[in-house]
């Protein structure tokens, strides 16, 4: 674990009490106190001022894809990944007390959140109503008493706002996963001892014929593995792309190192995010 999270006192996340976030706050950083922050941006910036220590931020779900977009988040922020988690997704159907499943019309939550759960709002015959997070949602149902309407939520904005399970565990997706970033001011490299370690880097490639082609080359020659790769626009230009990558290993394996000075070679800008150790989950993908 790293020094920086090993040391936390608060953590912020996006979403309010009881968000999936708040989840897997509680899971990483169990001994930090976990803040809720309305948006990513807001999360992100209370770290860079210091009232919080880290920030959790999600970044992909196994089901839905991209959710924060982290690659601008990151950089233009100045923060450093120092650890990952990855959340197992169960999605909660919630009622005020004594309603029950037959009475539900209308599902609020967060646009993902019902993106997870079509064949039960399809079956069902819900409307599917979006809102701004899911423990909001939560909140929202609690608010209105109305049992015709419920929300998709994690149990724990259940247990918060005082909500009954009317259907448990109904994603459409048993393997629904999100993997977050732990972010902080300062970056706090993992160690080189041989552990499995994550090392994410931006970068944007000279103009010149094949660059990208060439710039990767380095990764499939010394058989170091590139398990992400995005590209996305810089400052709304068509022409200066720039692209996010997580490779496995450590900036100074021989292979990692080859492969990293070949990309420099090829690229006008490389920066490093964070070097930081794999979520145990990792072993276990096919």
């Amino acid at each position: 674990m790293s020094t920086l999270i090993a040391n936390a006192k608060r953590i912020a996340f996006q979403g309010e009490p009881g968000a999936f976030g708040n989840q897997a706050a509680r899971e990483a950083v169990p001994h930090a106190q976990a803040i809720p922050k309305p948006t990513f941006e807001d999360a992100v910036e209370a770290v860079r001022s210091g009232e919080t220590d880290l920030a959790i931020i999600p970044v992909e779900n196994a089901l839905h894809g991209r959710i924060a977009d982290i690659h601008h988040l990151l950089p233009e922020a100045g923060l450093y990944i120092v650890g990952e988690h990855f959340l197992r997704i169960r999605l909660q159907l919630l009622g005020v007390k004594g309603a029950k499943l037959s009475d539900v019309k209308t599902v609020f939550s967060q646009g993902p959140a019902l993106g997870q759960c079509r064949k039960l709002i399809r079956d069902m015959k819900f409307k599917a109503q979006e809102w701004h997070d899911t423990a909001g949602s939560a909140r929202h149902i609690a608010e209105m008493k109305d049992p015709s309407s419920a929300a998709v939520a994690s149990t724990l904005a259940g247990e918060i706002y005082g909500l009954d399970v009317l259907k448990a565990d109904i994603e459409d997706e048993k393997h629904n996963t999100t993997r977050f970033l732990i972010m902080a001011r300062e970056p706090d490299d993992a160690p080189h001892d041989g552990t499995p370690v994550v090392t994410t880097f931006v970068f944007r490639v000279k103009n010149v014929p094949a660059a990208l082609y060439k710039a990767l080359g380095g990764f499939a020659t010394n058989g170091v593995n590139m398990t992400k790769l995005e590209s996305y626009q810089i400052g709304g230009s068509f022409n200066a792309t720039q692209f996010y990558a997580d490779i496995d290993g450590h900036p100074e394996d021989r292979l990692v190192r080859l492969a990293l000075e070949e990309l420099r070679f090829f690229t006008s800008k490389l920066t490093i995010l964070g070097v930081y150790p794999a979520h145990p989950f990792r072993a276990d993908l096919p």
